[in-house]
């Protein structure tokens, strides 16, 4: 498994794996987390994705990951990591041969662009444009190659504890808060489970919802 993204969502999604007795590498553009993720056998190719050079290191790290996940992205002031750093990745994964990729953007993209409080939406537009950028080639190079694909769109993330109340959900409309311990458990069963193939899920903390009508969870 390749785990690309720094501290943060990235981080849990290693832990979890470790944890579980998957072996992993990370993509990181620092060496912050070297220490714990060497000391579980997890390995760290240091380097960014918007450097070829370094996404092939990265790919090169395995004969053959089994799943790529990708939580990287910028910020609203420098966005472009959330297409272009991602679309390296897809494109790079593809060519490998992955079988899976799971790209974790943001509730706001595309289709639940009305989900957001519109102050939400506004603040965070150039990053959300670049995201949809990515899910969107993600689905392109899916429909070419057969490499499968889930995309999981997180709300506002909060770096507390994990509350196990987080679902996934088809419904385009919801919005609220997640724990990232959380968004991490997500990711992992879509990563194991076909069930999620092709989906985009919003991912919400059920207890921290916007205000809006009841939807139907989505269960991997």
């Amino acid at each position: 498994m390749l785990v690309c993204g720094g501290n943060g969502v990235a981080m849990d999604v290693f832990r979890q794996l470790t944890a579980a007795g998957t072996w992993a590498t990370c993509l990181q553009r620092h060496e912050t987390n070297r220490k714990e993720i060497e000391s579980v056998g997890g390995f760290l190719v240091k380097g960014d994705a918007l450097r070829e050079k370094d996404v092939a290191k990265a790919m090169n790290q395995s004969d053959e990951y089994d799943a790529v996940v990708s939580t990287i992205g910028g910020t609203p002031a420098d966005p472009i990591a959330d297409s272009a750093a991602n679309i390296a990745l897809i494109d790079a994964a593809a060519a490998k041969g992955c079988g899976k990729f799971v790209l974790v953007t943001s509730i706001g993209v595309g289709d639940s662009a009305g989900a957001p409080p519109p102050n939400v939406y506004d603040a965070l537009k150039p990053v959300l444009i670049e995201k949809d950028k990515a899910e969107k080639h993600l689905m392109e190079v899916s429909a070419k190659t057969g490499m499968q694909y889930v995309i999981v769109r997180p709300g506002g993330l909060k770096s507390e504890p994990a509350t196990g109340t987080a679902v996934l959900t088809e419904d385009k409309r919801v919005c609220g808060a997640i724990h990232r311990e959380d968004v991490a458990a997500l990711v992992i069963k879509c990563i194991l489970k076909e069930k999620a193939n092709g989906k985009v899920l919003s991912c919400v903390d059920q207890a921290q919802l916007l205000d809006q009508p009841a939807f139907e969870p989505f269960v991997v």
